[in-house]
């Protein structure tokens, strides 16, 4: 089973916190898979390994945690870039709907939303909403969007808040 992330501000509570984790599991019969469990230290300069049932637990730069990506700096850039690439092969993977001349735009649009912008924005209450987080975002959504109205070319172009009208994407 593996156990949420847990906050401690030292190492005495992360280590407390472990033990007494550890022992609550065990009086229902749960067990906490050792390999499974891995220690990530923010803004910490401790340097103290935290021991669980005797053994040291792995310290560990970043892990997922349902779906998102969390780090050693607290950001989000991290996981917006792993979001991004998650939407892109998705959206990728849909090109032949892209390309449909039978599909009406607003078919189109239906399916970039519920297929490739939902899968983008997962877990996006949760980010650090900086101007250049949102601009990466926003990039990738026109870009996809110009493919999804058959824009190909530079000078084929359209103007972003035309693009938005056309996609009901405002």
């Amino acid at each position: 089973m593996k156990s949420k992330p847990s906050m401690s501000n030292t190492h005495e509570q992360m280590q407390m916190k472990t033990t007494s984790v550890a022992a609550t599991f065990a009086s229902v019969r749960l067990n906490i898979h050792r390999g499974k469990t891995e220690i990530l230290k923010y803004n910490m300069e401790n340097t103290n390994t935290i021991t669980f049932y005797g053994e040291a637990l792995e310290d560990v730069e970043s892990f997922t945690y349902l779906g998102s990506i969390i780090d050693e700096q607290g950001g989000s850039d991290t996981d917006v870039k792993a979001r991004i690439c998650k939407a892109r092969a998705a959206f990728l993977q849909l090109e032949y709907i892209w390309n449909s001349k039978q599909l009406s735009i607003n078919i189109k649009v239906t399916i970039f939303n519920t297929n490739v912008k939902a899968l983008l924005l997962y877990g996006a209450e949760t980010w650090r909403t900086t101007t250049t987080i949102i601009k990466k975002v926003q990039v990738f959504i026109n870009i996809c969007l110009l493919k999804t109205l058959n824009v190909r070319c530079w000078f084929d172009t359209i103007i972003n808040n035309l693009q938005c009208e056309r996609t009901n994407q405002l």
